[in-house]
């Protein structure tokens, strides 16, 4: 057991560093033009290999598919090992020579950034700084993406995925893993084909728009086919629909998978991408790893919470009370999208610096 301990402490630890280091390491190499594509393959390999431990799941006992687990990150050492460390990070430590070497491999060119401000690599991480705006500007919208993406429900409709296919009559309901990681595979990857066409803001705010829908819906789902109050405290979490079947309560699973689908979708084409490409973006150089790191502890801390808080809090709220809830979060992360994320496409990152700073 404590070797099983063991090793999921490695592993969370080890994805928590990935989470972080990849976007950043993308958007630092990445042309202007390309880098939302690029970005947003970080989650489409994601939900990738999520659908692809799902199908070798059903072959494959715990322990070689933890064994196979470990192809995907051996690849990824060897092949880093050939891979530079970006010009911008070498830049600040004063090593240009290393920084244009590192250009010509990366873009066959020296001359696609601009060079960080003087004296930047002199700057670290200090509170006194988040009283400019070009710190706690971006602070602010990072943090608050990570949060909304949590509160957006999304881990509450994976939770619900195979109790819905059952009660809509799927003769085997384990199919539900497979088939909603098959949405997210499909969208995110068109999201990534359009990110640079259609931007940043139009993805988050459409895909909210889906959300708030989706989820008012799936809320209206458990309303109607719960009944009237029970004086009861209890709430069977795995059993929203009578377990007598009936024509009525088939077609209501049928809504049931529909717009949990629709949910799944919209949140792939937006909010699943987008945070962590953003995260990305919006930071000055000589914060940025503070800065992330600070965004993705907000994000698994987040989904810690509402993951062990979402039982109870459908025992107090019901779980048409919870879905409804899940969607105002979705309305006010649309309104935050509108108001208060700037567009980033086709900016490189020193003009994304400057917007902030009010250049």
């Amino acid at each position: 057991m404590w070797m099983l301990l063991g090793g999921r402490l490695l592993t969370g630890l080890a994805c928590g560093i990935a989470s972080l280091v990849a976007p950043v390491y993308i958007s630092e190499i990445a042309y202007p033009e390309v880098r939302g594509l690029l970005g947003s393959c970080v989650q489409l390999m994601v939900v990738t290999g999520i659908l692809l431990a799902y199908l070798a799941g059903w072959v494959l006992e715990w322990r070689w598919l933890a064994v196979l687990g470990c192809a995907p990150p051996t690849f990824m050492l060897l092949l880093m090992c050939c891979m530079p460390e970006t010009p911008r990070f070498l830049l600040t430590q004063h090593k240009r020579q290393e920084a244009m070497a590192a250009a010509q491999f990366l873009w066959g060119s020296e001359q696609v950034w601009e060079e960080p401000p003087v004296g930047v690599e002199h700057q670290g991480f200090h509170l006194a700084q988040l009283r400019h705006p070009g710190i706690y500007k971006p602070f602010i919208i990072g943090i608050s993406l990570m949060v909304f993406q949590q509160l957006s429900g999304i881990n509450a409709v994976m939770f619900y995925a195979e109790s819905i296919f059952e009660e809509a009559k799927f003769k085997d309901s384990s199919l539900a893993s497979v088939i909603v990681g098959t949405i997210q595979v499909l969208f995110t990857a068109v999201a990534a084909i359009i990110m640079d066409r259609a931007g940043r803001r139009l993805l988050l705010a459409s895909s909210g728009v889906v959300m708030v829908f989706s989820a008012s819906a799936f809320g209206a789902y458990f309303r109607l086919t719960q009944g009237g109050p029970s004086n009861s405290s209890h709430v069977d979490l795995l059993a929203p629909v009578s377990m007598e079947p009936t024509n009525a309560s088939v077609e209501l699973a049928w809504l049931a998978v529909g717009s949990m689908c629709l949910f799944t979708a919209g949140f792939a084409m937006g909010w699943g991408p987008i945070p962590w490409l953003l995260m990305s973006e919006i930071f000055p150089l000589h914060v940025k790893g503070v800065a992330t790191g600070v965004c993705v502890l907000s994000n698994w801390l987040m989904a810690f919470l509402v993951t062990k808080e979402f039982s109870s809090l459908m025992e107090v709220l019901r779980p048409y009370g919870a879905f409804w809830l899940a969607s105002a979060f979705c309305i006010v992360s649309v309104l935050f999208t509108l108001f208060c994320i700037p567009e980033t496409k086709g900016k490189t990152l020193e003009q994304i610096t400057a917007h902030f700073e009010g250049q």
